[in-house]
């Protein structure tokens, strides 16, 4: 894993658990989605998207929602960024 890779994960798991801290974010499938995975809900996903922007200062539009759903599919969208 690139340093970019870690450092982006590590922003991941910092909002994710705030939001969900009884979540072991090491054993969560990361191909599923995260309001599923998480049992989030709309509001914290919305939450999750404009942390992302805050710390990476990644701006993640609305039609891109479905690209950062899961945790596999924000690392390879924020790492293209």
């Amino acid at each position: 894993m690139t340093e970019t890779e870690t450092e982006i994960l590590a922003v991941l798991r910092d909002e994710l658990q705030r939001l969900a801290p009884e979540i072991d974010f090491d054993t969560v499938d990361r191909t599923r989605p995260i309001q599923q995975e998480f049992d989030i809900d709309s509001m914290d996903f919305l939450n999750y998207v404009t942390a992302i922007h805050e710390r990476l200062g990644v701006n993640v539009p609305e039609p891109d929602y479905g690209k950062v759903a899961t945790i596999s599919g924000a690392l390879a969208y924020l790492k293209s960024r």
